[in-house]
């Protein structure tokens, strides 16, 4: 399967802004499911029947859609935090990569990042930090091909969607967007503009996710029958530090939603496997949550009285659990928890009607390979199954075990060379869509909501993906 060739729809002229803003304006929010009154966090995502029911398509697919080649790829980078600041770092190992502007409302985290790009002998990037908007003069430039947005959740879309108003492709860290309306918007806009909206997940990348994807693409693992993946991540020092994140924005959310906030480490690789969105499609998530209780004994045991966080009313549930359907009837269980003492643990499972592999450690038992129903020892498939990015690249500068670098390595080889992307803003709102629905689905006691088809039909088609080759 991961030969299989892309198909390459033909590509309408780019409409003008003028006409994308007033096609896209009408259609937000509509046959979504969301009242008048439920437009905010709270109400984000709220499912029916009409929720299966896609709106009419304004633009043509952006499946199978090449970006054009350039010899540099042009990068502008919002959000200098930890994560923007380290994408910085890794852009400036690729020596067909220029970062040409940069953009924090943190004048000095702006500052810092352009004198990072400087001290690498690269020529200075434009400066943008005169407040929370000027991302917006940065996305009106000419000489930038893909902006990567880096901000905390709630800026996602905006900045998204005025990146491809400006005719830029764009890469959002997770999630792409909080609500439902707002996820069509993105696909719409990415449809409508001829620009790709990608969901920069990193986890896709992952050694043991890409080996994984190549053996069920081999049929290792026979048919496939369930997956999981979860962000069981213990958070509760960081959400409470007073530093490293630009003030609380991420444990507000806390306050806002209780269904899975992050749902994308854990679902993404899970839905490469099963080719989500390339012949197979989710079409429910039925979600269940704990108590929430673990932020407020945290506060309790660590923050002064006087600590604003004492101000807030959690309601994140401390563990949500999702179950996925797919149209040709696999489940999927999703985890998050970022409130309770525990291991790291992305869970990545995938089991077929041949065996099973789960990380954490990474174990495998496939038939007729092992015996006895005890776990073996995944490396010994790594010489046949490495994906070729991982065996040129064995040992990768960079955060989270190699796999930030290898995503921005093949992201900007696909912008260079003008291939397809691995993935694009079908993926990305499919990954993301869980936030607001498992939230509707915890507040209707664990109600099925129907999934949205991003695609329009399109899920029918076999295309290539993560699993790809590598270029002649």
């Amino acid at each position: 399967m991961n030969e299989r060739t892309p198909r390459t729809p033909s590509t309408p002229s780019t409409p003008s802004r003028r006409d994308v803003l007033r096609t896209t304006a009408g259609a937000a929010g509509a046959g979504l499911g969301i009242t008048a009154a439920g437009t905010g966090p709270a109400h984000a995502g709220t499912a029916s029947a009409e929720s299966v029911s896609a709106p009419p398509r304004r633009g043509a697919t952006m499946a199978g859609v090449p970006f054009e080649g350039r010899s540099t790829v042009r990068v502008a980078v919002i959000g200098l935090g930890n994560r923007g600041s380290a994408m910085v770092g890794l852009y400036l190992t690729l020596p067909w990569v220029q970062v040409v502007a940069v953009c924090d409302p943190v004048r000095e985290k702006a500052q810092r990042a352009a004198a990072k790009v400087v001290a690498a002998g690269r020529p200075a990037p434009a400066v943008y930090a005169n407040g929370d908007d000027d991302y917006e003069k940065l996305c009106a430039r000419t000489d930038v091909d893909f902006v990567h947005v880096a901000t905390p959740w709630d800026s996602h879309f905006a900045m998204a969607r005025a990146a491809m108003l400006n005719g830029k492709h764009v890469g959002v860290e997770c999630p792409a967007a909080m609500r439902i309306d707002e996820l069509w918007e993105l696909v719409d806009l990415s449809e409508q503009t001829r620009r790709h909206c990608m969901q920069l997940e990193n986890c896709c990348y992952g050694r043991n996710e890409m080996r994984v994807l190549r053996m069920a693409h081999a049929g290792k693992f026979g048919q496939l029958l369930h997956g999981a993946g979860a962000y069981n991540h213990d958070l509760r020092g960081l959400m409470f530090s007073p530093t490293y994140y630009e003030g609380p924005w991420r444990r507000k959310w806390h306050t806002r939603l209780r269904g899975d906030l992050y749902p994308n480490h854990g679902f993404g690789p899970v839905a490469n496997y099963m080719d989500v969105n390339r012949g197979d499609r989710v079409v429910s998530i039925s979600s269940f949550g704990t108590p929430a209780l673990a932020l407020a004994e945290y506060r309790a045991e660590h923050m002064l009285a006087d600590d604003p966080s004492w101000k807030e009313t959690y309601i994140e549930s401390d563990r949500t659990i999702s179950l996925v359907q797919t149209a040709k009837g696999r489940v999927i269980r999703l985890e998050h928890d970022v409130s309770t003492p525990h291991p790291y643990s992305r869970i990545n499972h995938l089991g077929g009607t041949k065996g099973v592999f789960e990380d954490y450690p990474a174990r495998i038992y496939l038939e007729p390979d092992h015996k006895n129903d005890q776990w073996a020892d995944f490396s010994s498939y790594a010489e046949e199954f490495d994906h070729w990015l991982w065996k040129d690249h064995a040992n990768p500068p960079g955060g989270h075990g190699g796999m930030d670098y290898i995503m921005l390595y093949r992201l900007t080889q696909c912008l260079q060379l003008g291939l397809v992307p691995d993935f694009d803003v079908y993926d990305a709102a499919t990954w993301t869509a869980p936030v607001p629905l498992s939230h509707a689905s915890i507040k209707a006691q664990g109600a099925p909501q129907f999934f949205p088809d991003f695609t329009r039909g399109e899920w029918r088609t076999p295309r290539s993906g993560v699993d790809s080759v590598r270029p002649a």
